[in-house]
């Protein structure tokens, strides 16, 4: 029998791959754009991101398991998938379009959705919520890093 665990883990790895869905042409846009001098952490954002994705993976399980099936619980599950849609679409749509601006706009309705779930999620389980917190203190890091960039590079807001 597959688990719940097996399911939420396989869905957010199937997502996640999503954001990889760019052009060599897209990366080489963004590598050659200028950076903030302060973003001295960007090596281990691969890092940050793996571990948001587990965290998240893991709150949407202690979600599920505290009234699997439910109406209620479902609704939960789809909006944990948005959230992460909303994550997975920065860099292709930024990358695509070669807009920082579009990678802003596509951040910061991330950040918002994702406080919006780590809220609707506390009364539910506060050790939900505390693993969406990876989620909602890095994702307004990396829309205003992405917002900076726009100042620096302004031919490619």
């Amino acid at each position: 029998m597959i688990k719940p665990w097996m399911v939420i883990g396989g869905v957010t790895l199937l997502v996640a791959m999503g954001s990889n869905i760019v052009t060599p042409d897209d990366v080489r846009w963004f590598k050659r754009l200028q950076r903030p001098r302060w973003l001295t952490f960007e090596p281990a954002i691969p890092i940050i991101w793996t571990i948001v994705f587990i965290c998240g993976a893991w709150s949407a399980y202690i979600v599920w398991t505290r009234d699997p099936g439910s109406t209620k619980t479902w609704l939960l599950m789809a909006f944990y998938l948005l959230v992460e849609i909303a994550i997975v679409a920065y860099n292709p749509v930024m990358l695509r379009l070669r807009s920082l601006k579009a990678g802003t706009i596509v951040g910061g309705i991330g950040s918002i959705l994702g406080l919006i779930l780590l809220l609707v999620v506390f009364p539910i389980s506060g050790w939900a919520s505390l693993l969406l917190l990876p989620y909602v203190i890095w994702s307004p890091i990396g829309t205003y890093t992405t917002w900076e960039m726009m100042k620096i590079n302004p031919n490619d807001a």
